[in-house]
């Protein structure tokens, strides 16, 4: 298993990447080669001062890199020595397995749709967000901003792509599909709901409950919860805000509430397309890019790109 992650992405790159390093090797992660892909000379020198070495731990350098403010698609054609040109190239060719980066999102993109591409029969990838539960459990959001304006027929595929999702790297064995709208009656909302519902009905490969409102996102009514994207990541976001919330109200104890953290789940994953890429916050932690690696390792072992192929089959 080969996870290749872009080291320079990141407001704190590359110091808090090697910290998140530090946290993954001191687990048992006998098999599991690390791709680290930046500068060289920013790298050894963090390694060495915190005494990461391992085998399975091997670098690849990339003398530049993409920044935040750069335009995405001319960045990716140009740089091509960046990290994250250099990571997808080596997902392409089979070299790594998994890409993570916690850079420039829509050079991130860039390389999941043009270099690794869509699986066949994918209308549109799509960016998945998770929601805590009050159970303990989690739930899947997609689109969750990568799709502002969608279609139907997307959002009947982003029930396939969640339930997938929810089953085989959340353990969740029959996932309950839930159509965002503002109200539960069949026949609510607007032409985009209204034209989703029957697809979504008739869908036998999904356990459809019909519509959930914004009061259920964090109950057990729904595994999936789906929306355009636009709509999605309005409520990623704001539940994101929940824990700066709880900062600021001296609730940072709080258990549920301390879920709400993006660094426990590290990043987003991109459903839909050929491969595992996974994206991380700019501003991303040590403790989250450890958990952007175990997500990978997750996706890699469950064959995730695999049993999608294999649901659009049918």
């Amino acid at each position: 298993m080969n996870i290749g992650i872009d080291m320079m992405g990141g407001d704190f790159a590359p110091l808090e990447a090697v910290l998140g390093l530090q946290l993954y090797f001191q687990s048992d992660t006998q098999g599991v080669n690390i791709y680290c892909i930046g500068d060289e000379t920013a790298i050894r020198p963090l390694l060495e001062e915190y005494a990461i070495s391992s085998p399975y731990l091997h670098l690849v350098n990339a003398t530049d890199v993409i920044g935040y403010h750069e335009h995405p698609t001319k960045a990716f054609k140009e740089k091509t020595n960046s990290s994250i040109v250099i990571g997808f190239h080596l997902l392409a060719t089979g070299k790594i397995d998994a890409f993570i980066s916690a850079g420039n999102t829509g050079a991130m993109l860039v390389g999941a749709m043009f270099m690794i591409k869509a699986i066949d029969g994918i209308l549109r990838p799509t960016v998945s967000g998770i929601l805590p539960k009050i159970n303990g459990g989690d739930g899947i959001l997609l689109d969750a901003g990568l799709n502002a304006d969608c279609k139907p027929e997307q959002l009947n595929q982003f029930a396939i792509l969640g339930s997938l999702y929810a089953k085989h790297i959340f353990n969740v064995e029959k996932p309950k599909v839930g159509l965002i709208n503002i109200g539960e009656e069949e026949g609510k909302g607007n032409i985009l709901s209204q034209a989703a519902y029957p697809l979504l009905k008739e869908n036998s490969q999904i356990d459809f409950i019909g519509n959930i409102e914004g009061r259920d996102f964090f109950g057990d009514k729904a595994d999936v919860m789906v929306c355009d994207g636009f709509t999605g990541n309005i409520v990623l976001k704001m539940a994101e805000s929940f824990y700066d919330i709880a900062l600021l109200k001296g609730l940072e104890k709080d258990e549920y509430l301390n879920r709400f953290h993006y660094e426990n789940y590290g990043g987003s994953t991109v459903l839909g397309i050929n491969k595992p890429v996974i994206i991380g916050h700019g501003i991303s932690s040590a403790k989250a890019f450890n958990n952007m690696i175990v997500m990978a390792e997750k996706m890699i072992e469950t064959d995730l790109c695999g049993k999608i192929k294999e649901s659009l089959c049918k």
